[in-house]
């Protein structure tokens, strides 16, 4: 009975077939072990967080699992099922640069307000950190939340209103690669583990 369940149906593999990059095998494959780690077929951000934790196990990254989630979470219902799960992951693991960087926009921009402030990037700067732990050194320039922040921000914010726009934030990332290494510290690494052939 529970063997008939993880089994994708034709026309949901269709309609992830057209909004992912993930072949049909893969995406069976992605379903059999989302529902062996949530027999529910619904992620709360409990259980994200507890999963997401074991990926870095020399810090704290629940605070960034909570940022990871509310991007996973499409429809704000509090849970992530599978859909919004593989279309996340297909965007962070093999999704295009500019699709990338408008997901990691999305999760930096906490209020929704089509900017990312000072503030939002400390917020999200300070959750790496804390994620991260004492693993990785850090430059003496990047060496607080704060002193990364700044750094950002000034590459970043042309017109240097105190704001970063999706297009400062996509031509700031692509014009130096470097930015994308300040924003992230690889944090799609935690949840886009392939599946076990």
């Amino acid at each position: 009975m529970g063997k008939q369940n993880s089994k994708l149906k034709p026309e949901v593999l269709d309609d992830l077939r057209s909004n992912t990059d993930f072949s049909d095998r893969e995406l069976q494959e992605w379903y059999k072990g989302f529902l062996q780690d949530c027999p529910s077929g619904h992620l709360t951000v409990e259980e994200f967080k507890k999963i997401y934790g074991n990926f870095f196990p020399y810090g704290d990254a629940s605070k960034f699992a909570e940022h990871v989630f509310r991007t996973f979470d499409a429809n704000n219902d509090a849970t992530i099922d599978f859909r919004e799960f593989i279309i996340a992951l297909s965007v962070t693991s093999r999704g295009a640069l500019e699709n990338k960087l408008k997901w990691a926009f999305s999760m930096y921009d906490l209020d929704g307000n089509g900017y990312i402030s000072r503030g939002e990037m400390l917020e999200i700067v300070q959750a790496i950190y804390k994620m991260v732990g004492t693993v990785m050194k850090m430059p003496e320039d990047e060496s607080t939340p704060e002193k990364r922040t700044d750094k950002i921000f000034r590459q970043m914010d042309r017109n240097a209103d105190g704001k970063l726009s999706l297009p400062e934030f996509i031509e700031g990332a692509k014009s130096d690669p470097s930015i994308v290494r300040l924003l992230q510290c690889d944090p799609s690494g935690a949840v886009a583990q392939e599946p076990s052939s």
